[in-house]
């Protein structure tokens, strides 16, 4: 399934804009929230093709937003990619155990972030 709508979710505003910037200028279309609550309701509403998801957000963090997405019968089949701060092994592994399909640690390099959307 080609990937065109990516929702990216994230609190910091300069974080969404870096993300947006990178896939509009790829051909992507961009829907953003700005919190793990936005991110399971845009998730249920848009059907993106995938998700962009950090981790610390106040509210409900990043895995456990991907774990109710990944569970969840309408958005279980959007592919969770985890951009975040946290870059320790111990962190990587309980993101996937969540249900993402990829774990990328920030600052998230554009050119491998694009590798693995197209890998999807």
């Amino acid at each position: 399934m080609p990937i065109n709508k990516i929702l990216v979710v994230d609190d910091s505003p300069t974080e969404r804009h870096v993300m947006v910037e990178l896939l509009t200028r790829n051909g992507y279309q961009v829907i953003t929230a700005a919190s793990g609550e936005e991110g399971i309701e845009k998730a249920k509403s848009e059907q993106p093709d995938l998700i962009l998801m950090d981790v610390v957000m106040p509210g409900l963090n990043g895995y456990q937003a991907t774990r109710t997405l990944t569970r969840d019968e309408s958005t279980r089949n959007i592919p969770v990619i985890v951009c975040t701060s946290k870059g320790q092994e111990t962190d990587k592994i309980w993101g996937l155990r969540q249900g993402a399909q990829e774990y990328l640690v920030k600052p998230v390099n554009g050119e491998e972030l694009l590798a693995k959307i197209a890998s999807l």
